[in-house]
């Protein structure tokens, strides 16, 4: 933001060339990415969605933000990387967000303060929030423009550390901390996130994955009542109670399995032949797999069970999943289906270290679950933004931090003049409208005028390669209109 009161001054002389200082450049911003953010966030209505479910008891008559922009600029906030309420405070009056907010830079009004955003994440109450996490899952199965024929389902939960009194922090004797133990469900094969559950530092209980895995199950088959649903977890979510209710349930399941004395014996035979073949070849490592079926005392059936068995210099490492699907090799079931799901640890790192969405710091449960769904909705925009960046650009696959760098941190200076009415106005229609309905973003090149004849153009977003172009008129209408120049020309009408 520039300061006309502050007199310029002068720095030593670089190569004979004179060096100033001045505050008079106009409203400038290093935010002018975010209104990549905040097409993408128009396009998908996350925030409107969300704050649909949310009852708002604000007086109607006092309200002078609506809970709508709040939760969009707080999510694009934690998008650019501010993931502290306290950061609208100098955000509030920045041109690019107030324009991504639908506000004029200049003569609109400025954001809310941080004791507004605090009081809407403390807002929510437990049916809320769980209105609120349906509308993920409606948001997830929106993506997909028809319903897939299969999807497949990561579950895990990760460790975020807490640092006060909050509730439902508990110590975790594995993790050495006071934490909290979220779940996070995406779909690998895409990185969309589909669930975010905040729960106590423990590991979840055979009744709790249950029926975390039920409603999940249950508002995906409102949209897909026919796709086949894969969940795949560790063995934390390989627990009888999971298992009888995805097959009584037509759902299909990996999980991880705890290796026992009689697993080892049923695999014997195949471990011995590996171990043999390392000695014999005098190899550091040589791996197979195997398949038995098994039924512990718990499990009310026997189930598949393939393992993979790797023979080293230190000795002997099996590895064991248990599932319902009967076709496929053990290992395509183990190094190709199970293994898939290491992707889902990045897809954390993604959500909980380049959105900070571990910063859950309220004392009550609920503000801070209401967090999760707010970086959540952060997530969504950076990938929208992602997956519009052509599969041959190296920022196709660039991590968030990469392309806030790249394409959200830009300087910009923001003038606003007053609209004027010329012939063109329909064709700008046109523009907008196809804006509005194209697959993928349309970036233009902003035009300002400078000293008269002389424009400057600001190439900050030439990275974004598609530009929108609108088709030719038909070939009648050229020769109206060149017709109708003759004639304009020819009667001496100066255009």
């Amino acid at each position: 933001m520039s300061d006309p009161t502050c007199l310029p001054f002068a720095f030593p002389s670089v190569r004979g060339k004179k060096l100033t200082a001045a505050f008079d450049g106009g409203r400038l911003t290093s935010e002018g990415g975010v209104l990549l953010l905040a097409q993408a966030a128009r396009r998908s209505g996350i925030a409107k969605k969300l704050a649909a479910v949310i009852q708002d008891r604000r007086d109607p008559s006092r309200v002078v933000h609506p809970l709508s922009e709040i939760l969009l600029a707080r999510i694009l906030a934690i998008a650019c990387g501010y993931e502290d309420a306290d950061d609208l405070d100098h955000l509030r009056a920045d041109p690019t967000f107030k324009l991504a907010c639908v506000l004029l830079p200049e003569n609109g009004a400025d954001l809310m303060s941080q004791p507004t955003v605090s009081r809407m994440e403390n807002t929510p109450g437990l049916r809320d929030l769980i209105r609120l996490g349906r509308v993920l899952v409606d948001v997830y199965c929106a993506s997909y423009v028809v319903p897939p024929a299969a999807v497949t389902l990561d579950i895990d939960d990760t460790c975020d550390v807490v640092h006060g009194q909050q509730q439902l922090s508990l110590f975790n004797a594995h993790h050495d901390a006071r934490c909290f133990l979220p779940i996070h469900v995406y779909d690998t094969a895409t990185s969309r996130p589909v669930a975010m559950i905040l729960r106590s530092g423990k590991t979840p209980s055979a009744r709790e994955v249950r029926g975390h895995l039920r409603r999940l199950v249950r508002a995906i088959r409102r949209h897909w009542p026919t796709t086949a649903i894969t969940i795949r977890g560790d063995g934390h979510y390989g627990r009888p109670e999971a298992m009888d209710w995805c097959e009584d349930n037509g759902v299909t399941y990996v999980f991880g399995l705890t290796g026992t004395k009689a697993l080892a014996a049923k695999v014997e035979p195949t471990a011995d032949h590996i171990r043999v073949v390392r000695a014999i070849g005098d190899k550091d490592a040589v791996r197979g797999f195997a398949e038995t079926t098994h039924a512990a005392k718990s499990w009310r059936q026997t189930r598949r069970v393939a393992a993979r068995i790797e023979a080293t210099r230190l000795g002997l490492d099996i590895r064991y999943v248990v599932t319902n699907i009967t076709t496929g090799t053990p290992e395509w079931l183990y190094a190709e289906l199970y293994c898939a799901r290491g992707q889902a640890e990045n897809l954390i790192k993604l959500h909980k270290g380049q959105l900070a969405s571990d910063r859950t710091s309220c004392r009550h449960p609920a503000a801070n679950q209401m967090r999760l769904v707010l970086h959540t909705a952060a997530y969504w925009l950076m990938l929208t933004v992602r997956d519009a960046i052509p599969t041959t650009h190296r920022l196709a696959k660039a991590e968030f931090t990469t392309i806030r760098l790249r394409l959200l941190k830009l300087g910009a200076r923001i003038h606003e003049i007053a609209a004027r009415g010329f012939q063109a106005g329909q064709t700008l229609r046109t523009v907008l409208q196809e804006i509005e309905a194209a697959p993928r973003f349309a970036l233009w090149y902003l035009t300002r005028p400078v000293q008269g004849t002389e424009r400057v153009v600001a190439q900050g977003f030439a990275q974004l390669v598609e530009v929108l172009r609108l088709p030719p008129p038909p070939r009648r209408e050229r020769e109206n209109e060149r017709s109708r120049s003759t004639d304009r020309s020819n009667s001496g009408y100066d255009r």
